[in-house]
Formats: C-alpha cells, sequence, structure tokens
C-alpha cells in the first residue's frame, strides 16, 4: 500500500477537496483506497459521509466509530492501539473517520517525540499509533493506496502523521501566503525526518513495526487558478510563476532556475480551475464534481464542466501513479 499526505501549512488551499476527488478517481480507476482523516476538523469525513451518519457517529461519546477509538487505550495509558471501523463509502473506498478529540492527543505525542531520545518503548508506540493503524486497517481492506488528509499546522500531530507517510503532494493558491508555506514546509520537513532518524536508533520496542520516516514530495497542485480564453490571468501567473523556483529551493533542496514557468514544470502535478457552482452541487449529493449528472442538477455548460473536471482529475491522478511507479 501506498501512503499518500496531501499537506500544505497554509490553509484553504483546496486540500481537503482534492484529497476527496483523488480518492474517488483512484476508485475510477479500478484501485482501492483508504481514507484517513487526521484532520481534528474531519472536513474530510463531512464530505464522504451524510449527515445522518454523521449524526450516528459523534452522538455516542463513549465508543465513537472514528480514528480517536484506535488511540483511546494509548491515550488512557490502558494499552497498545486498537482497530477502527473502516466505514464503507463504495466497494473500493473505505474511511477511517475524523474525530475533533484527536487534537487532545497533541501533548502526548509532544511529550513522546523527547521521551523517545531516552529509548522510551512506550513514547515510541504513542509516536508509531497512526502509522500502525493506517497500515493494520488498509491490509485489512486490501488497499492499494492510502490517502491522508491533515490540518495545516505544524503541531506533534501532524509530524507523527507525516513521518508515517511515504509521499507527500502539496495543493498551493498563486499567492504569497501559499509560497510562505512551501518555505515552512520544506524547512520543517528536513528538521522532521532528521530528528526521526535519530530517534530510530534508539528504539528499543522491537515488537512493533516504526515508519522509516522518509517521505518524499511528489510535486504541487496549484488550486482555483482563473482562466480566460483557455490560458491563466495574468494576475495569477505573478504568484505562480514563482511557485516551482520556491518548491525546487525549499522542499527539495535544488537549485531554482530563473524565469520558471508554473505550466511547463515538471514538479507541477496539476492546474486544478476553479469549478465554482459545481462545488456546492456536489457537496449537496455527495458526490465528486466529476460524477454529477443531470439529474442532480448538472445541465447544460454544467454538464460540460463536469466532463472537463473528469479529465483534469483523471489526468492527475495517472500522474501521481506515474510518479509512484516509475
Amino acid at each position: 500500500m501506498k501512503t499518500i499526505l496531501f499537506f500544505n501549512n497554509k490553509g484553504d488551499v483546496g486540500k481537503t477537496t482534492l484529497a476527496y476527488h483523488f480518492a474517488h478517481m483512484l476508485s475510477e480507476l479500478g484501485e482501492r483506497v483508504l481514507a484517513v482523516d487526521l484532520d481534528p476538523q474531519s472536513n474530510l469525513t463531512s464530505m464522504f459521509l451524510p449527515d445522518e451518519e454523521l449524526e450516528r457517529i459523534y452522538s455516542v461519546l463513549s465508543e465513537r466509530e472514528t480514528l480517536l477509538s484506535g488511540i483511546k487505550p494509548l491515550d488512557r495509558g490502558l494499552g497498545d492501539i486498537a482497530p477502527v471501523v473502516i466505514h464503507k463509502i463504495s466497494e473500493s473506498i473505505g474511511l477511517l473517520a475524523g474525530d475533533l478529540d484527536l487534537s487532545v492527543f497533541e501533548d502526548k505525542l509532544s511529550a513522546s517525540w523527547s521521551k523517545c531520545i531516552d529509548g522510551d518503548e512506550a513514547a515510541f508506540r504513542i509516536i508509531s499509533s497512526f502509522h500502525r493503524i493506517i497500515q493494520n486497517e488498509g491490509a485489512r481492506h486490501c488497499a492499494d493506496y492510502c490517502v491522508i488528509d491533515v490540518g495545516s499546522n505544524f503541531g506533534a500531530l501532524n509530524r507523527a502523521i507525516l513521518i508515517a507517510a511515504d509521499y507527500v503532494v502539496v495543493p498551493v493558491a498563486a499567492d504569497l501566503f501559499s509560497l510562505q508555506g512551501l518555505r515552512n514546509l520544506g524547512g520543517r520537513l528536513k528538521i522532521w525526518q532528521s530528528e526521526w532518524q535519530d530517534r530510530l536508533s534508539r528504539n528499543r520496542a522491537t515488537d512493533i513495526v516504526l515508519p522509516s520516516g522518509i517521505v518524499l514530495p511528489l510535486g504541487y497542485v496549484v488550486m482555483q487558478h482563473s482562466i480566460k480564453e483557455s490560458r491563466p490571468v495574468k494576475s495569477y501567473l505573478k504568484w505562480a510563476n514563482k511557485i516551482p523556483g520556491t518548491f525546487k529551493e525549499s522542499v527539495l533542496e535544488i537549485p531554482k532556475i530563473n524565469d520558471e514557468k508554473v505550466d511547463t514544470d515538471e514538479y507541477c502535478i496539476a492546474l486544478l480551475k476553479h469549478y465554482h457552482s459545481l462545488v456546492p452541487m456536489a457537496m449537496e449529493t455527495r458526490k465528486p464534481i466529476f460524477t454529477l449528472k443531470p439529474a442532480d442538477g448538472a445541465i447544460g455548460a454544467h454538464l460540460q464542466a463536469v466532463q472537463n473536471a473528469y479529465k483534469d482529475f483523471k489526468q492527475l491522478t495517472l500522474k501521481i501513479i506515474n510518479l509512484i511507479t516509475r
């Protein structure tokens, strides 16, 4: 199973929407997918599950069918990880639901990161908990791919998740703050990977499989860029064409080349348009935008936009698969 994390330090760039549609397109292409919502805000879970199911899951305080159940024994100091309910979205898509209370695990993760330096076995169990849950449930679902959504911060929760991923894809917007998010990500990624490699050599918990901590940045996806006469609007290009150099320099640590263009950069996985009114239509029907039908309200120009969206997400998904398997 290949584990792909969608992450950027800059929020509001369409990260969750990208993860949701990528998971669905993988399924369209015949792959089995485990979607994992590790953002305490649980927006990915809200996109996948209908309101009545969400109400059923979160109204049960003692035994919620969320990722929280997998770490509860560790959090209480009463054992190791526990099985997590896989919510069936389709025959090939399973979901590990998010939970707002995942944020209360931050303090324990933060303390355990320091304790790993001393070879504390319990600390290694805590830090590796999400990695081991994902591997266990991915095997149970027979998943080919695991798609992870996280929040946009650099807290202890995201650190434990990031070192558990095989690949990271960075959604960005064409603006100043997304560029800063790229710079922040590059620096933090190097620090976390280096610190985890040091800790790995001190592990005494030989009965558990720890994450390697080696996550490969595949590239970036420019989200919601404007189109005019089939070409990006000039104001967007001002920032978009700064992305290739920033990604290379900050995330990959390779020299940038002057006058690079985002639409010809090998690390630009896709330029995704803003799909405007298709998004609320898709949210209402709990479908990805590229599967909307006339019965859902996708008629006329909307239907053409749906067909274009299908091509866009298929191309994006195939490119990520090719980058992983090459």
